[in-house]
């Protein structure tokens, strides 16, 4: 019989995370430790860079160390692996902790083993994060690029490093759900461990659940896998621009004096106020509303998505409303009688722009790292679509939400927060 300390404790859970790098996983490990903790639960994750770091200053970086073929370097890395699962295990065990989350690719099915065998007092749940989007892809990898242990690099150099090491881990991933075919990066026979998700890190959607039995807090976890978590978010409409003066519809024209003038006094309003990354549309009217934000601020990480484009206005671009109601009097009718619905000939609706926008906030809440400042910049019309999925709108009201230009709105929406409001500047 075992002795009682080492029966696995109802309320004590490892996860441990699984993903190719730049697949999302550290997003994902520290969405779950701050949430947990924000409910009461003490959670902590454990990386395995971290120890890297720690354990060895000196350059670790090259691809070289991750090359599965070289037995003396494969060996170190699972030292480290198993020092990090150790200091994970006495958190549990010595300080109280509830959930550990050992954050690493842990792609390899003899990695898993050894997670396995190491933390077999507790209940584990494995958690693989995928992610097809090329564009998130490629910011991942430059923002992993950034790291102290590429600063001896050139940002070429930087990148070719890390290119080269998630293709020495990709020649070892084995899938959570594999076949035990062989065919799929596998040993043949291999198989998935008890309890495992795998889940879209982009879109938080789970591909696949895979319980034999339910672990600790999983009705809690799964619940935070498939939420938007918003920490901060404010939401800018640009500046005014000659366009807006005119009374047009889309086009891509410039910041006016007052709309530069307009972007000062948001700088001025965010000069003590720490952010995290900007997130802009295409378009120059946005792009020149950051340029005057983030002045003198060169860390500032900033992205700009097609998707927070504004409204593709069709046949009907760069045209004022008097030129649309007395010119094309059948689009004037079908958007008074359903705004939210009619399209623009050659262009979209808001019905149709939905989708492509919402995949935009996803896309800028995973650059961002959930970070509590981040900051988007768009239009009326994209604007209008974010804000309505906070304030609940009916569709109808939708194309009429009050989106202003001297004022932004400040987001919360977490597992304990919710909050919407309009703030001037």
């Amino acid at each position: 019989m075992p002795h009682l300390q080492s029966l696995p404790s109802p309320n004590k859970l490892y996860v441990a995370m699984v993903g190719l790098p730049a697949m999302g996983k550290s997003v994902i490990a520290y969405k779950l430790q701050d949430n947990l903790y924000n409910l009461g639960l003490s959670a902590r994750v454990f990386n395995n860079g971290e120890v890297r770091r720690r354990l060895f200053p000196e350059n670790t970086s090259h691809a070289e160390f991750y090359d599965p073929n070289n037995a003396k370097l494969v060996a170190l890395r699972e030292d480290i692996a198993l020092i990090n699962m150790y200091e994970a295990k006495d958190f549990l065990n010595n300080e109280s902790g509830n959930v550990a989350i050992l954050d690493a690719t842990n792609v390899s099915a003899p990695r898993r083993h050894k997670i396995i065998a190491h933390l077999s007092d507790h209940p584990i749940l494995f958690v693989e994060c995928r992610n097809h989007d090329a564009d998130l892809y490629a910011a991942s990898v430059a923002r992993k690029t950034k790291l102290s242990e590429f600063a001896h690099l050139s940002t070429e150099e930087a990148q070719a490093s890390f290119e080269a090491r998630i293709r020495h881990y990709r020649s070892i991933y084995c899938p959570l759900d594999t076949d035990g075919s062989g065919t799929d990066g596998c040993p043949p026979g291999a198989k998935g461990p008890e309890n495992y998700v795998i889940v879209d890190s982009l879109n938080h959607r789970i591909i696949t659940e895979h319980l034999l039995n339910e672990p600790p807090y999983y009705g809690l976890l799964r619940d935070l896998l498939v939420s938007d978590w918003v920490k901060g978010l404010s939401l800018i409409r640009h500046g005014e621009t000659e366009f807006n003066r005119e009374n047009r519809i889309g086009g891509d024209p410039r910041l006016t004096d007052k709309g530069r003038q307009q972007a000062r006094l948001l700088a001025a309003h965010f000069r003590d106020r720490h952010i995290s990354s900007v997130v802009t549309s295409t378009l120059r009217r946005t792009r020149e509303m950051a340029d005057i934000l983030l002045e003198g601020r060169p860390e500032v990480e900033r992205y700009a998505l097609k998707e927070f484009d504004e409204i593709d206005a069709g046949v009907c671009d760069a045209m004022t409303y008097d030129e649309v109601r007395q010119l094309r009097p059948g689009i004037w009718e079908s958007r008074k009688a359903d705004k939210y619905n009619a399209s623009y000939p050659g262009g979209e609706s808001y019905a149709s722009m939905k989708e492509r926008v919402e995949r935009g906030v996803k896309k800028a809440l995973y650059l961002s790292g959930n970070a509590e400042n981040l900051v988007i910049i768009g239009h009326q019309a994209v604007n209008r679509m974010i804000l309505s999925h906070f304030l609940l709108r009916r569709e109808e009201d939708v194309p009429y939400v009050y989106i202003p230009q001297d004022r932004y709105f400040h987001i919360v929406s977490t597992q304990s927060r919710k909050l919407v409001e309009l703030l001037p500047f």
